[in-house]
């Protein structure tokens, strides 16, 4: 596919989609949503870890208004239905692990866009908005399903309701995000991390997200039997066998990712 409002790299098992629309602060826009969606999709085939950033100041400012001219005409349960529900279970499921490097603005959609991550990362001068109220709707993009959940019920509300600005420090302090970064430190880190990832045991971390997904809607003795099961596969792969021969001879391990 040929990308005009993301790139996308491969290297070392490590793919990066960077949002690129930076005149707009990385709006969403249909073109964007498909090329997402598209890059999620090769990635979880090429990668063994996938990270979603941002070109220029923002992460992503939301939904492009100006998308298809009159935005008080567009078809927002179709638009939500159609494009953004595929693109975020993409991400959510994805097969690999995926990083939300946060740069910098993470407003609405986008905000949403970054929490469907499995671990965000974002710079301390990001922030994080819930702006729907601005415009007078809900929170949409699975904003509704990852915040209480991510910060309980309380905390969830007063965002929806009151859309301040949530510093990226106070979004990890909430825990609404993994960590917040100096910037200076930022882009290092995040590579740092989607290295440490991407030579990981891909099986045991495609098990961990299926678990973790699966305990809010299982009883005790359900999510028993399901790490059981789970433990089970990881149990006959070579990484599980290099992890102990590794352990035994002191040494760091190298995973295969099978």
């Amino acid at each position: 596919m040929d990308y005009q409002t993301i790139t996308w790299d491969l290297s070392e098992d490590i793919g990066i989609i960077t949002l690129n629309r930076p005149e707009v602060m990385n709006a969403l826009n249909s073109q964007m949503r498909a090329e997402i969606l598209h890059a999620l999709r090769e990635g979880e085939r090429q990668a063994r870890v996938i990270v979603l950033t941002g070109a220029g100041r923002a992460f992503c400012s939301g939904q492009d208004l100006g998308d298809g001219g009159n935005a008080a005409a567009l078809d927002l349960e179709r638009v939500l239905r159609d494009e953004y529900e595929p693109m975020l279970r993409a991400l959510h499921d994805c097969a690999v692990p995926t990083i939300a490097a946060v740069n910098g603005t993470a407003a609405g959609a986008g905000a949403n866009l970054a929490l469907a991550a499995d671990v965000v990362i974002a710079a301390e001068s990001a922030f994080f908005i819930q702006a729907f109220t601005r415009i007078g709707l809900i929170p949409d993009a699975g904003g509704t399903w990852f915040l209480p959940r991510q910060i309980g019920l309380a905390k969830a509300m007063g965002a929806a309701l009151f859309a301040d600005r949530i510093p990226a420090r106070q979004a990890s302090e909430m825990g609404m995000i993994w960590e917040a970064v100096p910037d200076e430190r930022f882009s290092g880190h995040w590579r740092d991390r989607a290295a440490a990832l991407a030579a990981g045991p891909t099986v045991a971390f495609r098990a961990i997200k299926q678990a973790l997904h699966a305990s809010s809607a299982n009883d005790l003795e359900t999510q028993l039997r399901l790490e059981a099961e789970l433990q089970g596969r990881c149990g006959q792969t070579r990484d599980f066998r290099e992890g102990v021969m590794a352990f035994l001879e002191k040494r760091s391990p190298r995973f295969e990712g099978r």
